[in-house]
């Protein structure tokens, strides 16, 4: 490492972390700051002895200080953090996905998910001939320019957009940025491939960047529950696991969302794999109100699929977010028939799948219905999850049979 590189000594005893490989090393774990460096500045950290521990970025505005990038070793020094060390990350991120890339039924994919592939604070998702890149970090968003023509030099694309309109950004003192980093605009919608279906896609506008491309295999793995099925899609978006639904034989498909544009685009996906329905029913509204709607008319659906936007954001919300699983959950479990399938996520990472499983208990108990779980979901493996960072598995979900 340069002699002249920033140092950050930790506090006694709080360098177990660092030593096990957790990349990240919050503000109460500093004891001294040495040689003033700047915000996005490569620090090094030591322990409180001095002894050289790993390497990473700072950001003194957010109560993660420093994202970890590179760790000491008995017989080395952290590797140098320069244009090649990105330039190999990156590579080898994409090597990770080379059989999806050789896949031509699937055309969308996770290309760099943060620190599972030792890139903190970075994503990267590919659709089709476009890359959409978030910088969800100080840290990153200093270099995003850098690593996007990085990025087009390593894959063949038309163009890489930038989404990092992610709320974390405020907790790095960054404001939303959107547009195009490098290449061509998409200029529309692009239509991607999934598991040979089709869905057109609004990287400049969608919902995170787009598409929800960590369901991919929770979609196919629901599917083969649907044939002769009377399906509710509650929280629908582009209707994927409606279009899933209909190639696998369901009988009647009703998509919910509380947006008029996103129920546009669930009919627009069913048009384009030759999917239009005379009986299939589009609702809008807030899903709760709905939800509840539904009970009260004394609705009866087969199998439900509960695909919710996170919950919770903070530990401060943990409570209420919760609250809000168990009640989609119990008035789900009610529009069931007996013997009907709930199909239920959680995407809130702060949720562990041991509370989320406590939670549809408690949901089950309450409206008196016995539950079994028939397969436990999770992110597909173009998001994986590092062992030494579990906070990457923030998608579960459960197949249930409800009797």
């Amino acid at each position: 490492m340069s002699p002249n590189r920033a140092v950050v000594r930790l506090k006694r005893g709080r360098d177990k972390a660092v030593r096990n490989r957790h990349p990240w090393v919050f503000q109460g774990a500093i004891d001294r700051v040495f040689d003033h460096p700047q915000p996005g500045d490569i620090v090094e950290v030591r322990d409180s002895r001095g002894e050289l521990l790993a390497a990473g970025y700072c950001n003194p505005e957010s109560q993660i200080a420093i994202r970890l990038l590179t760790w000491a070793t008995a017989d080395t020094e952290p590797e140098v953090i320069d244009e090649g060390f990105w330039r190999q990350r990156l590579a080898r991120a994409i090597a990770r996905r080379e059989a999806l890339s050789r896949d031509p039924d699937t055309t969308a994919y996770r290309l760099v998910f943060a620190e599972s592939d030792g890139l903190p604070g970075l994503i990267v998702d590919r659709y089709g001939d476009w890359l959409v890149l978030q910088a969800l970090t100080l840290g990153i968003d200093l270099i995003k320019r850098d690593l996007a023509a990085t990025l087009a030099d390593l894959v063949p694309v038309q163009g890489i957009y930038e989404r990092s309109d992610a709320d974390v950004r405020t907790h790095e003192g960054l404001s939303p940025e959107t547009g195009l980093l490098c290449g061509e605009a998409p200029g529309g919608l692009i239509e991607i491939r999934e598991h040979g279906l089709r869905f057109q896609v609004d990287i400049a506008r969608g919902h995170k960047t787009g598409f929800y491309l960590d369901q991919r295999p929770n979609r196919a793995r629901i599917a083969s529950y649907c044939e002769g099925a009377e399906v509710l899609n509650a929280f629908s978006y582009t209707g994927a696991f409606g279009v899933y639904a209909a190639t696998h034989g369901a009988r009647r498909i009703t998509s919910l969302d509380s947006s008029a544009d996103a129920l546009d685009r669930v009919r627009d996906n069913m048009r384009l794999n030759g999917l239009e329905r005379e009986d299939d029913e589009y609702l809008l509204g807030d899903a709760f109100h709905v939800l509840r709607g539904l009970r009260d008319r004394a609705r009866q659906f087969d199998l439900i699929v509960l695909d919710p936007p996170k919950f919770a954001f903070a530990k401060s919300q943990i409570n209420a977010a919760t609250r809000g699983y168990k009640d989609i959950n119990m008035l789900s479990m009610r529009l069931l028939r007996p013997g009907g399938t709930l199909c239920t996520f959680s995407c809130s990472g702060l949720v562990s799948a041991d509370l989320f499983q406590k939670v549809l208990f408690g949901a089950a108990v309450d409206v008196g219905r016995e539950v079994r779980i028939l397969q436990r979901l999770a992110q597909g493996p173009d998001h994986p999850v590092l062992l030494t960072f579990p906070e990457a598995a923030y998608l579960k979900g459960m197949i249930c049979r409800v009797e």
